[in-house]
């Protein structure tokens, strides 16, 4: 296994080439320094995405260290920003960020709000259960989807009913998608 350097990688993080950026980022996914964190951070906003989304990878990978900074961060950000630091935050799975996913269920971003109403779900924030069934008359289909499988998760039989009328209203794939949630629930 290659023996990183924290200070070289964060300064390549900071470089001019792209590819080396992203190599960075990567390469700071494996270092459990709480060093990496802030440059990772501050990397959600490099003019290249793909730095951006393995910066976002990489900070998933840091665990609860990366978790404060990043909400920090998720109070302030917006557009991609916002979306890779969510992500981030998901990935590191978290119950504490579960407060922050509620308010993100209200976010103008479809992106937010859809990997918001995922991660409600895998936490198991039963807190959540009247956030994620309004989230089921969202304008976005792909945020309905996530918070029916969420509630599917959470496995609370106050859901059912609204999940029964999202049901009568989606199209043969948000459907099926309700028929499980549903079975979930029934099975718990």
């Amino acid at each position: 296994m290659t023996e990183f350097n924290v200070n070289d990688l964060i300064k390549q993080l900071k470089g001019d080439d792209a590819e080396i950026r992203k190599q960075a980022a990567d390469d700071l996914a494996e270092i459990s320094d709480e060093a990496a964190i802030q440059p990772l951070i501050d990397a959600l906003n490099d003019e290249n995405p793909q730095v951006r989304f393995k910066s976002a990878q990489a900070l998933g990978n840091k665990g609860k260290a990366a978790v404060e900074p990043l909400i920090k961060v998720l109070n302030d950000a917006e557009g991609e920003t916002l979306r890779y630091a969510t992500f981030a935050l998901k990935k590191i799975g978290d119950p504490s960020a579960a407060e922050y996913f509620i308010k993100a269920l209200k976010d103008d971003d479809w992106g937010v709000r859809k990997v918001a109403a995922r991660s409600l779900g895998e936490l198991g924030a039963v807190e959540s259960l009247d956030n994620l069934c309004e989230a089921l008359t969202d304008d976005d289909w792909g945020v309905q989807l996530a918070a029916v499988r969420s509630l599917g998760d959470l496995g609370d039989e106050r859901a059912v009913d609204p999940i029964k009328k999202a049901r009568r209203k989606g199209d043969k794939d948000f459907k099926k998608a309700a028929n499980k949630a549903l079975k979930k629930i029934q099975k718990k």
